[in-house]
């Protein structure tokens, strides 16, 4: 489904059609052994699931960008994080790939000295920020992550999570936030729940919502859906 002209929800990324790019953010890798550590019992198949996906999404993609937060612990690498990391990679072999440094890595550039690291990125029109914080750039589309967006639709006294992209304004750009590739949590809900990012600090109600299931559906303005 096309969320903007040229620009492609599939699955939880997005894919810039004439650059052959496909954008994912927060990944979150280790996030399932820190919640272990934590006393919380999940079991650690949610990045293996993950990654299933991702390679269902690579289909005549040349690049990868990571838009922040690879990796979960702010300090150090677990070692799930090591073999999480590795198997990313392997999964992307032969892929050009990008990653904006998020919050979560501020390790990154000292472990993955290999890999091209960026406060953001330029591609044409659009920047591509992990969003945690605004950035003093302009254009005419803004892609962020960090705020995990999800939303939750009410049905009597029951609320059922949903990930989900967000599409409206920032200034004077368009403004796409996306969810978090990390399947052991939904995410924020964006009607509900403070937000993260500087970026959604503003009033949501002229939003469009394209929440991701098993296929994605264009849910309207967030306005509707409170």
């Amino acid at each position: 489904m096309l969320i903007h002209p040229n620009i492609e929800i599939r699955d939880l990324g997005l894919y810039l059609i004439k650059e052959k790019t496909l954008i994912i953010s927060d990944i979150h890798i280790g996030f399932e052994e820190a919640l272990n550590r934590q006393g919380v019992l999940v079991p650690r198949v949610f990045f293996k699931e993950f990654l299933e996906r991702l390679k269902k999404m690579l289909d005549d993609v040349e690049t990868v960008v990571v838009n922040g937060d690879l990796k979960h612990e702010f300090a150090g690498m677990s070692s799930s994080e090591w073999k999480g990391t590795d198997a990313f990679f392997h999964v992307l072999e032969g892929k050009k790939i990008v990653i904006i440094k998020g919050n979560h890595d501020p390790i990154l550039p000292f472990v993955l000295t290999n890999t091209k690291i960026l406060p953001f990125l330029r591609i044409g029109d659009i920047l591509i920020a992990h969003g945690d914080n605004i950035l003093q750039e302009e254009a005419k589309i803004i892609i962020i992550g960090h705020e995990h967006c999800a939303i939750g639709l009410k049905e009597k006294i029951r609320i059922e999570k949903f990930k989900c992209f967000l599409k409206g304004k920032f200034k004077e750009s368009i403004l796409i936030a996306m969810p978090s590739s990390n399947l052991a949590s939904e995410g924020t809900d964006v009607i509900r729940s403070e937000r993260l990012s500087p970026y959604l600090k503003q009033d949501l109600q002229n939003f469009d919502v394209f929440i991701v299931s098993e296929k994605v559906y264009a849910f309207g303005k967030v306005k509707n859906l409170q």
